[in-house]
């Protein structure tokens, strides 16, 4: 599977890079649980994504890098705390073209070329109405606790944090309900779970981010780049001062990142896939812990 990843990339003419596993950085995303090895760091990469990034921005061509990431609190039926990672960076993609591309590079590694005749793609909003007719731009906190059956425990856990309710609303209740022998994408995220995409030119409601799914097991994540610097900047001081509110431990931002956006990071677009999750369909199992020898 990894040599039939490699093939796809070569034909592409897609460049394999390494990157470094320590970084004194780590993403402020508050939903991403950095390791490392001493309180200030160094930390562990949980993506190889903004070494990539300054590639890019130093004039590297199309990229790819197939490493091993690291995350805390991931552990259960589909996650590891340590794990092996696809990200490649496609230059001047726009969302369909690399929407296109991922779901070309998945079924090559399944060698399952079928799986490119039935793939569904669906707007984020037109899914949340489908699946539980409430639409995620204007359904009230109450509504969407409602829909996630959340008793009074969660409620106080959750409290006000409407993307985190969105979150669990996705997993639990829309995504177990994905046909189980096709790839769906979803698209267009709302605009305040772009993370580092770019908000969409045509809509500035939602982000040009998109996940796909196989059956509910959700295999990639990918968007095409921000590449604002002021952007990028004023969106992990949000991240910091929310994870301050939460109580969070406090990661420091990534300068050398911002640097490279002010360079100028090319127009392009990223995706991050999961390989054991890949190895989990081909093998026919619903446990992770059974296509990895260590666990």
């Amino acid at each position: 599977m990894l040599a039939r990843a490699r093939r796809y990339f070569a034909a592409n003419d897609v460049l394999a890079v390494d990157t470094p596993s320590l970084s004194p950085s780590a993403p402020t995303d508050r939903h991403i649980d950095s390791l490392s090895l001493k309180e200030s760091g160094p930390f562990l990469q949980t993506s190889p994504e903004f070494h990539m990034k300054r590639m890019l921005a130093a004039g590297y061509p199309d990229i790819y890098s197939i490493c091993r990431v690291f995350r805390g609190g991931e552990t259960g039926r589909t996650h590891l705390s340590e794990f092996t990672m696809i990200e490649w960076y496609r230059h001047s993609m726009r969302l369909g073209a690399i929407v296109q591309d991922t779901v070309q590079l998945i079924a090559a590694i399944l060698g399952r070329s079928d799986l490119l005749k039935s793939v569904f793609r669906q707007d984020y909003a037109a899914a949340f109405v489908d699946g539980i007719g409430l639409d995620p731009s204007t359904a009230g906190l109450d509504e969407l606790a409602g829909a996630a059956v959340a008793d009074n425990s969660l409620r106080d856990a959750l409290a006000d944090d409407r993307d985190a309710w969105l979150d669990l609303i996705l997993v639990t209740r829309i995504a177990p309900e994905f046909r189980n022998d096709r790839l769906t994408v979803i698209q267009h995220y709302p605009a305040s779970q772009a993370a580092l995409a770019r908000i969409c030119p045509d809509n500035a409601m939602v982000a040009d981010r998109f996940e796909v799914y196989y059956g509910a097991l959700e295999l990639a994540n990918g968007y095409v780049e921000l590449t604002d610097p002021d952007e990028q900047a004023r969106r992990m001081d949000h991240d910091l001062d929310a994870r301050r509110a939460r109580n969070l431990p406090e990661v420091p931002r990534d300068e050398q990142l911002i640097a490279a956006l002010k360079s100028g990071l090319p127009d392009c677009a990223g995706v991050a896939l999961g390989f054991e999750r890949l190895h989990m369909i081909d093998a026919a199992v619903d446990d992770i812990r059974n296509v990895v020898s260590f666990v």
